[in-house]
């Protein structure tokens, strides 16, 4: 039997098919274009191209089906499940006008306290005209998953966190009840677990068994986590691509929206993280990739630098330093293009290393062994230095596909235990 895992990213959507042993058959993109057509209508032509796209012989022995979706992507539906308005983007703020209401209700420094989650897009949707009609609140991969399943009012947990979620305690807190918002919220079931099987119409038109499941998805980070490899308490995965990004496996739940931290349940375990404006998007700025890797070659990783910076394309940073007005720090610049490289590296790493000590520090698991995704993990020489400065094992990631991830998920749910 085989698996498909399907990943609709912010560059495109990818679908992968796996067997029992988690070995890649199969992979298939669909990369977003500049078309007038509607999201939602996009997102429906992207999923059944995908579908179209895999071999029918491996389409007859597909067992399980698991969507992910970008965090907070997210729209209104009525009882019929077609969308009312257009959906609102994860990295929409339009709901920022939203906060002041929600501080007054939600606890200090939680998740949803940000201009950009799920709960602030609902509240700004509901004084929208098309709220009307609205019967149900979905995330991205809620409605693509209702496409092939035809059940409403259905999300996973992962999702569910930026709404409100309490995932400790497994359902919506009593504060927000209290907001007493006039429509469906999901009901939120594990990752990976059966929701029910393909509709039959589904099933026939694409060649899939009848008793396909389609199982409760996830957001596209956590998805590329699971594809990593990282699997026990201390294991972390740092994403070395556009920013840094970091996430930590650990027993205990650290949450600071101060910071931009906050915990994803992850079966027993908690995957705590934040995310900095440094990263590839500053290297790019005064690099070619061809630049990269020869000066890269040419640093001697036998001296430090001696430099100092902070890499930034613009002021503010809120991890591991929140200041909004954090000026970026490149000054001074030596004489040559290797010694600017490397003093880069260098400063980009000790960030690295403050944000998984602050991570510590508010009380997550110990740091035992870094996996790296993104396109700075084929640098083998800032991966030395970040070995130097993390005082771990690093190790490039298993796999770097949320879509692999998710086949993951759809073959054996959330196995991980503390």
């Amino acid at each position: 039997m085989f698996y498909l895992g399907i990943d609709f990213g912010t560059s495109g959507a990818r679908g992968v098919v796996i067997d029992f042993e988690g070995n890649m058959l199969w992979e298939v993109r669909y990369p977003w274009s500049m078309s007038n057509e509607g999201k939602t209508t996009c997102w429906q032509t992207a999923l059944f191209t995908l579908l179209e796209q895999i071999p029918s012989e491996l389409r007859l022995k597909i067992k399980a089906i698991a969507i992910n979706g970008t965090s907070s992507t997210v729209m209104l539906c009525d009882a019929a499940g077609k969308p009312v308005d257009a959906p609102l983007l994860y990295n929409d703020g339009r709901g920022a006008v939203m906060l002041e209401r929600l501080q007054n209700v939600a606890p200090a420094n939680h998740t949803v306290l940000s201009a950009t989650s799920s709960l602030v897009k609902l509240l700004w949707m509901s004084l929208q005209p098309s709220f009307a009609e609205a019967r149900y609140f979905m995330h991205q991969a809620d409605w693509l998953a209702f496409l092939l399943h035809g059940e409403l009012g259905i999300t996973d947990y992962h999702n569910a966190l930026k709404l409100g979620y309490d995932v400790e305690n497994f359902r919506y807190p009593e504060w927000l009840e209290e907001l007493q918002i006039p429509i469906h919220l999901p009901k939120v079931v594990t990752p990976g677990s059966a929701i029910a099987q393909l509709l039959p119409e589904i099933a026939a038109k694409f060649g899939f068994p009848k008793n396909c499941l389609v199982r409760a998805g996830t957001t596209d980070s956590i998805a590329a986590f699971i594809a990593s490899g990282a699997k026990l308490p201390g294991d972390a995965v740092t994403s070395l691509g556009s920013t840094l990004v970091l996430k930590l496996l650990s027993r205990t739940r650290v949450e600071d929206a101060r910071y931009g931290i906050y915990s994803h349940r992850l079966g027993d375990l908690w995957l705590t993280g934040g995310a900095s404006n440094t990263g590839g998007a500053v290297l790019r700025q005064f690099f070619t990739d061809a630049e990269l890797e020869k000066y890269s070659r040419e640093i001697d990783l036998e001296e430090e630098s001696g430099l100092d910076y902070y890499p930034l394309l613009k002021i503010g940073d809120r991890f591991p330093i929140n200041d909004p007005n954090l000026p970026p720090r490149l000054e001074p610049r030596p004489a040559t293009r290797v010694e600017f490289l490397h003093g880069l590296l260098e400063s980009m790493a000790r960030i690295e290393n403050r944000g998984y000590e602050l991570l510590q520090r508010l009380g997550a698991d110990k740091l035992k062994r870094v996996y790296t995704a993104g396109g700075g993990a084929a640098n083998d020489t800032w991966t030395a230095i970040r070995k130097r400065y993390l005082q771990v094992r690093v190790v490039r990631s298993d796999n770097t596909e949320a879509a692999y991830g998710t086949a993951l998920l759809a073959m054996r749910g959330v196995e991980i235990k503390s």
